[in-house]
């Protein structure tokens, strides 16, 4: 699902159900989740590309490190959550809630962070 390129993470979102754990709704302005290994700080600016299901092409991302997950913890992998800023994090995430409408509220959503 990650591949990092230097310092650029690419994102490969190929499933809905991953997208839906991936993505992280009570972020303002929209959170992902990053699978990396990359020692990651709270605040730090991180540059990822980024897809959706369906889609091949990759959306450039920027965003502050919010969440930090050290390790894998059983089916939740070890990496970190962005809060998605600017235009293209915008568009991002108005597209993941089109994909995803109406499957908010559920309380057995998957989530790779809390």
């Amino acid at each position: 699902m990650q591949n990092q390129m230097g310092n650029i993470l690419q994102v490969s979102i190929t499933d809905r159900a991953t997208l839906q754990a991936s993505y992280l709704p009570f972020v303002i302005g929209g959170g992902l989740f990053v699978p990396s290994t990359m020692d990651a700080k709270l605040g730090q600016e991180v540059f990822v590309l980024a897809t959706l299901p369906e889609q091949k092409q990759k959306i450039p991302l920027t965003g502050k490190v919010v969440w930090i997950s050290q390790k894998q913890s059983g089916a939740k992998p070890q990496g970190f959550a962005i809060q998605l800023n600017n235009e293209k994090g915008t568009q991002y995430r108005l597209e993941v809630e089109r994909i995803l409408a109406g499957s908010f509220n559920s309380k057995s959503r998957a989530s790779y962070t809390i």
